[in-house]
């Protein structure tokens, strides 16, 4: 008796978990389509502005988009090779001793989410770099 209960119990929250994926699902697809009644698609993806909150209302992501890709190009090109010359360097070369202090101090920085990353090169590393280049912008790439 006390496993069908406890089975009867499992199956109503894994529904429940089933439902809550489905309902999201759905009110995303319903409000993608009201939008994009609204909105073209080429514009969306086309236009360079986003003034949602504007009288005359833009909506397009091209600028967010290709900020996305820049910035994620310039770290893949940053972090793949310092990251594997660092990689083969601690399994092949280190000596222990090093890779015993090293090693720990990577998984703490890899545990750090990399907003607070984006928010110290803002806060601390674009001042010193617009003493090097006056012209930089606050908030730029790097």
């Amino acid at each position: 008796m006390k496993e069908k209960i406890i089975e009867k119990l499992l199956l109503a929250c894994s529904l429940i978990t089933i439902l809550t994926t489905i309902g999201i699902i759905s009110v995303l697809i319903f409000q993608t389509f009201g939008f994009f009644q609204e909105v073209s698609i080429i514009s969306f993806f086309t236009d360079t502005e986003w003034t949602p909150l504007f009288a005359n209302k833009k909506y397009g992501i091209m600028a967010l988009l290709s900020g996305t890709l820049l910035t994620t190009f310039i770290s893949i090109a940053v972090a793949v090779p310092l990251g594997l010359t660092i990689a083969i360097y601690l399994s092949e070369y280190a000596p222990a001793q090093l890779r015993q202090i090293v090693k720990p101090i990577l998984e703490v920085l890899a545990a750090i989410p990399t907003v607070v990353y984006g928010y110290f090169a803002l806060v601390y590393v674009t001042p010193i770099m617009q003493s090097v280049f006056p012209s930089m912008s606050g908030f730029n790439a790097l």
